[in-house]
């Protein structure tokens, strides 16, 4: 009986293999092979500085596949499960990847308030990763989305511009800490999965608002603030956040600022059964920058998510959020 593979799992087994011989025979780490694994591919042929024999083991590899024959959303996938491997016990905690189903709903989420407008749309992810929150919105966007994404971290910038080029995606890429003075010109739409921690850079923390009085400031409430400032009046802005977030000892500053600069949405619960334990939840928060084309609604969208794999629960739910968006801000 013959196996037959899906596309998603060949494409997995290219970039497990080529990234595992790389990692033996270069001295790299498995996520910096699956980065130069992908740039192979991407440029169909070897990149790296190899002995013949090593170059042609590699080639032999990359004339199995032939990424014509994948669709975007193949790419990412496969991606998507390479990097988890590789992620496994090496990464900190705040490089973990944003889950599939959440990426999805985030989505559907953005088409809700972006809906089939013609003219293109600018979405900024201030912490992009590996590239998989931004390529699926990219990938399920009904709308052109011109994108730009920072990314801290060498290695996860380098594997978000190998899923960009390899899908074929318009994404500009800046390798740098987005806490920093950024600039370019305010953009319609903010999609960030937060990290969550203190911030080493007390100097640049201390040109926002939501600086710490002593000690660090967190993160998470600068990026959020970042992000703000970033976003044209009337634009929406979609966080991941730790379910803590209004919570911490500088939580009450962080409300208020949010408060005064934009209209408080919603905040969506991801299901309990995504996290090893209670402290790591996260939720979706909604937020709309206030300006001219705003609304505030009278009641804003507090809800538990069901599991994504509960079909008729989530289905209910949707048809509930998409009340919401009908009543509270008139969008169909």
């Amino acid at each position: 009986m013959t196996v037959h593979s899906t596309n998603t799992e060949i494409l997995y087994t290219y970039f497990d293999e080529a990234a595992l011989y790389l990692e033996k025979h270069w001295n790299i780490t498995y996520l910096e092979g699956l980065a130069e694994a992908g740039e192979n591919l991407f440029r169909g042929e070897v990149c790296q500085p190899l002995t013949l024999d090593q170059k042609n083991h590699l080639l032999s590899e990359l004339d199995k596949v032939n990424i014509e024959d994948f669709t975007q959303e193949e790419i990412r996938k496969s991606l998507q499960l390479v990097v988890l491997k590789g992620m496994k016990g090496v990464v900190q905690p705040h490089h973990s990847m944003t889950p599939d189903a959440v990426s999805l709903f985030m989505s559907y989420l953005v088409n809700k308030v972006v809906g089939k407008q013609k003219e293109q749309v600018t979405l900024l992810d201030l912490a992009v990763g590996s590239g998989n929150l931004i390529s699926a919105l990219l990938n399920h966007s009904l709308t052109p989305i011109q994108a730009i994404g920072f990314e801290v971290d060498e290695t996860l910038v380098k594997l978000a511009y190998v899923n960009a080029n390899l899908q074929k995606h318009e994404l500009q890429l800046f390798h740098q800490d987005s806490i920093e003075p950024i600039a370019f010109p305010e953009v319609d739409l903010v999609v960030t999965d937060v990290p969550v921690g203190f911030y080493p850079k007390d100097e640049v923390a201390h040109e926002y608002q939501l600086k710490a009085e002593d000690g660090h400031a967190y993160i998470h409430h600068l990026m959020i603030e970042q992000a703000i400032k970033k976003t044209k009046a009337g634009g929406f802005l979609f966080f991941i956040v730790p379910n803590f977030l209004f919570q911490s000892d500088q939580a009450e500053k962080l409300h208020t600022y949010i408060k005064e600069e934009a209209n408080i949405l919603g905040l969506l619960q991801l299901p309990k059964t995504m996290f090893k334990t209670e402290q790591a939840g996260k939720s979706i928060f909604m937020i709309q920058k206030k300006g001219e084309g705003a609304i505030m609604p009278k009641q804003a969208l507090l809800a538990e998510l069901p599991s994504f794999s509960k079909k008729e629960s989530l289905s209910d739910m949707i048809r509930q959020i998409n009340k919401w968006f009908e009543t509270e801000l008139g969008i169909l």
